[in-house]
């Protein structure tokens, strides 16, 4: 498989199953728009995407009861499946499948850690020079429930960190526990978060404003940052 040339330079929502999937529905309620959106698994069965990711073989969710869940759902969705649904395995009752381009994926950006299916969407972005992603629904960890954390976390955060040093712009939804978008920014620098004045660090085009939280509301005004509000439902027409 060749690299798709549509997907180079282009803004790419990824949208999972995890609690802050409802970022990206309120995303579209207030007019967000992507060149592309991916969806996880099931998710596709909710949102409508160009591409879906399902690196599970088919047979798990029609011949096992190994996907909880969402068995029945994927039972129902994969056989009218629309768009191109990048898996491991081609399988008929998916009509849509492609088989996901690993070899060529690993050979280019030299790494095979690709422990679940999120790092291995993500891996397809980088390898389609993909300039910028949005995550949402991808938690892992959730930040009133310390005993409970699903595994994946550390690869999903590695390829994203590979990304950002091809100068790809991430952004991450402000509930989820990746990249600890979810912890208060004066709580995100160990040790300088117990200081009376935390330090706390603001990305900034292509650079960062570093400074004491009592000072970052002047720094991001002077550098022309508006400070980022968490994105609420569109008030109602009132006619």
């Amino acid at each position: 498989m060749s690299r798709i040339e549509s997907l180079e330079g282009a803004h790419v929502a990824i949208v999972a199953l995890g609690n802050s999937q409802v970022d990206y529905a309120i995303g579209k309620e207030n007019s967000v728009e992507w060149d592309e959106v991916w969806t996880v698994n099931s998710a596709a069965a909710v949102y409508k995407s160009d591409r879906m990711f399902m690196l599970d073989p088919a047979s798990r969710f029609f011949d096992t009861e190994d996907a909880g869940g969402q068995t029945e759902v994927m039972r129902k969705f994969l056989p009218q499946c629309d768009v191109p649904c990048y898996t491991s395995e081609l399988d008929e009752r998916v009509p849509t499948a492609v088989l996901y381009p690993i070899e060529e994926v690993i050979r280019d950006t030299k790494c095979a850690y690709l422990n679940n299916t999120i790092p291995m969407t993500i891996a397809f972005a980088y390898w389609n020079r993909v300039s910028r992603i949005d995550l949402f629904g991808i938690d892992f960890s959730y930040q009133n429930n310390i005993h409970f954390a699903e595994a994946g976390r550390a690869c999903v955060e590695f390829w994203l960190a590979k990304c950002m040093e091809a100068k790809m712009d991430i952004g991450v939804s402000h509930r989820s526990g990746l990249l600890d978008q979810n912890v208060p920014l004066h709580e995100r620098i160990y040790g300088f978060h117990r200081l009376q004045d935390p330090v706390v660090a603001v990305k900034h085009e292509d650079d960062w404003i570093v400074c004491k939280n009592s000072q970052v509301e002047k720094a991001m005004k002077k550098a022309g940052i508006q400070p980022t509000q968490p994105p609420s439902a569109p008030e109602p027409y009132r006619g």
